[in-house]
């Protein structure tokens, strides 16, 4: 007869899962950043920029190697398999430490008016 170990079991979990992180021990319980992303703002890492101060942990430097060209912050998301919230408050600790950039989209203001567009539409169209 084998012995099982000692703790609790669940059939969802195996050893290809590997282990098991609570979003908020890689937040240091922060919920919300201290800057607010939107999901299609595009973050892009400074290529000259180095990390001073207190060493950065392994999701920062994932962070960081993800953005070496420009990505929204969504994509990341799903590229490190972090949940979004998570994501939003690590970019926060790398905007304040000056190591990435967030460009945010345009507002809806600075988008051009329908018309414009349909006529742009309707020329096209007409080539």
């Amino acid at each position: 007869m084998r012995a099982e170990p000692p703790g609790p079991h669940h059939e969802w979990l195996d050893a290809a899962a590997g282990p098991v992180v609570r979003p908020y021990t890689l937040t240091g319980g922060r919920v919300r950043s201290a800057v607010g992303f939107d999901l299609v703002a595009l973050v892009v890492a400074d290529p000259d920029a180095a990390p001073t101060g207190r060493p950065l942990l392994p999701e920062h430097r994932r962070l960081v190697t993800a953005c070496r060209r420009p990505v929204p912050v969504a994509e990341l998301a799903a590229e490190l398999d972090l949940a979004v919230g998570v994501v939003r408050v690590l970019l926060g600790d790398l905007v304040s430490r000056g190591l990435v950039a967030v460009h945010e989209p345009p507002a809806a203001a600075h988008l051009p008016d329908n018309d414009i567009l349909k006529a742009v539409v309707n020329g096209l169209r007409a080539l």
